[in-house]
């Protein structure tokens, strides 16, 4: 008689055991679909990225085979913003654009780039020229005038096939 006994009260807490299970279950599950839903709308207002990096423009990365490189000239002296130091600064740079082949505006502008790298320059040199010594000598300078860069040269061709600005060689003075 003990064993059943037993057996019946072992058998009623696992019956108590598995619906408090399915309760825990259903409840969390529930929340988790909430705090899902919250995250995805604090990360679209945000505009992070919850998939596949892709570049800034939203297209995928461009594979080197696809891409012609465009070297705008061999250096490129620009004047800086006057500084508090009362100095006239420069910044000697060598920039290249990244062109994705593949892009329908390729056709179009990449074979004649050349034809407007007047244009290109002058937009370089505007963007660069509008920073410091100080705001230009940081990575973060670097990095925001070469995003600049781009979508001042993006806005001259109407077009996204140039996807990439290098800048190298800097040197300031």
């Amino acid at each position: 008689m003990k064993k059943n006994l037993l057996s019946i009260v072992i058998l009623a807490l696992l019956i108590v055991n598995i619906v408090l299970t399915a309760i825990m279950m259903f409840s969390v599950v529930g929340i988790n679909k909430k705090t899902a839903s919250v995250v995805g709308n604090i990360a679209s207002v945000l505009q992070l990225e919850t998939t596949k990096p892709k570049t800034e423009e939203g297209e995928e990365e461009v594979s080197l085979e696809n891409t012609k490189v465009y070297d705008i000239e061999d250096q490129l002296i620009i004047p800086l913003k006057n500084s508090n130091d009362g100095i006239t600064h420069y910044a000697a740079i060598h920039v290249s654009l990244s062109m994705n082949m593949l892009h329908e505006d390729y056709a179009t502008y990449g074979e004649t780039i050349a034809e407007k790298k007047s244009l290109i320059k002058g937009e370089i040199n505007g963007v660069i020229g509008g920073y410091t010594i100080e705001e230009i000598q940081q990575q973060a300078g670097i990095d925001t005038a070469k995003a600049e860069i781009l979508k001042s040269i993006q806005g001259i061709f109407d077009s996204d096939f140039i996807y990439n600005v290098t800048i190298s060689d800097v040197v300031f003075q």
